[in-house]
Order: structure tokens, then C-alpha cells, then sequence
């Protein structure tokens, strides 16, 4: 195999690699984000993982984080809770933030 197809190998596996981690980062926000919006709720039990789980399954309706955003926006405004848009998207980003931190700087 020539240097250029071991180089082009190389970055193919990367990029495979990092695509795996950012997918288990958003799983894994989308996650937090489930037991941050329960909480909020007064979900308790089993039911909480399960509205986790629905939030991380959210997020497959399309590409980026609207799916999700408008996933909680519905809950929390069903559930009568007074949240505001801005503190729903810091809320995501602090869990991205804490996400990425987790997977990345985790040695497995």
C-alpha cells in the first residue's frame, strides 16, 4: 500500500472515530438534558428514563438542535413551567459543554 492510501486510511478512521464521539456527546447531552427537564417536571421513577430516552430520540428527527430545543420548549410549556428559550438553550450548551468534556477526556 502506497503512503498516500495508508494517509487517506488514516484519515477516513479518524473521521469515522470522531463522528462516533460527537454522536455519543449529543446522546449523552440529550441525556442530561431528559433528567435536568423531568426534574422540572416532577417525573419520577422509572418514568424518568424513559422522558430521557425520548429526548435523546428527539434529536434524530433532523440535523442540529432544533428537534430537540422544541421537544423540551412543548414539554416544559405543557407542564406549565415557566422557562425561558435563552435558559433552555444555556441549559443545552451546558450540557454540551459538560458532554464533550466527559467523552474526550475519558480514557477508554
Amino acid at each position: 500500500m502506497s503512503g498516500m492510501d495508508e494517509r487517506g486510511n488514516a484519515q477516513e478512521t479518524k473521521y469515522v472515530l470522531d463522528a462516533a464521539k460527537e454522536f455519543k456527546v449529543e446522546a449523552k447531552r440529550n441525556k442530561a438534558l431528559g433528567y435536568w427537564a423531568a426534574a422540572l417536571l416532577d417525573i419520577e421513577g422509572d418514568e424518568v428514563e424513559k422522558y430521557a430516552l425520548s429526548v435523546i430520540m428527539a434529536d434524530m428527527e433532523e440535523a442540529g438542535d432544533d428537534d430537540v430545543f422544541r421537544k423540551l420548549r412543548k414539554d416544559l410549556t405543557d407542564g406549565n413551567i415557566d422557562v425561558s428559550d435563552q435558559a433552555i438553550r444555556d441549559k443545552m450548551a451546558e450540557c454540551l459543554e459538560a458532554a464533550r468534556d466527559e467523552v474526550y477526556n475519558t480514557t477508554s
